[in-house]
């Protein structure tokens, strides 16, 4: 039983290890996934559109699971260095502008790639003359709507129109909700810290 303990101890220091090149890590772990699915959309495009809705569902799965994976290293990274806290505040800072960055793109990729104009419909004044304008630009616009469901601001103005639209949104407000609420959690901890000192 104690070896399994020292093995994992052995893990976790391994990975603690990894957080100072988190930011070359986190870009390919979060959008090499959808460069496979590019793939398989461009050589087999019959079987992607026939699997489609799964395959938007699986992607779905993984970023909750990498950035969960992700916000849960970056606590326990700052938990446990003993180092000038200032410094490791600057390297969470750093880093949750990153995650957040690569995961409005991830969504905004992954919008553009299942069509973005499939998953949502626009809702807002004179939709015929505005899609017309928006036609030709689907990742701006794909992009929009991820930026608008992280921040939680909301889709007044785009509704989603497939289930797995309604999921991807719930699920990307849910990612920049807890993330946020972790930043602020960290530079609590880290201010109480520091007073103690």
């Amino acid at each position: 039983m104690s070896t399994r303990f020292s093995r994992f101890g052995q893990w976790v220091q391994s990975t603690i290890k990894l957080v100072p090149i988190l930011p070359f890590i986190i870009p390919v772990l979060i959008l090499f996934p959808l460069s496979l699915g590019w793939t398989w959309e461009i050589m087999a495009s019959d079987s992607f559109n026939s699997h489609r809705e799964n395959i938007l569902f699986a992607y779905l799965l993984y970023i909750v699971i990498v950035r969960f994976a992700l916000l849960d290293l970056m606590l326990f990274y700052v938990s446990r260095k003993r180092r000038s806290m200032h410094l490791d505040l600057l390297h969470i800072v750093f880093l949750y502008l990153e995650v957040t960055t690569v995961t409005l793109l991830y969504f905004a990729f992954l919008y553009q790639m299942f069509g973005v104009f499939e998953l949502f419909q626009y809702n807002g004044a004179t939709p015929v003359q505005h899609m017309q304008l928006m036609s030709g630009h689907e990742f701006r616009v794909a992009f929009y709507i991820s930026v608008e469901l992280f921040t939680t601001l909301g889709l007044g103005d785009w509704i989603p129109q497939t289930l797995n639209a309604m999921l991807a949104s719930g699920i990307e407000a849910l990612l920049g909700f807890v993330q946020g609420g972790v930043f602020f959690a960290v530079l609590i901890y880290a201010h109480q810290k520091d007073t103690q000192k």
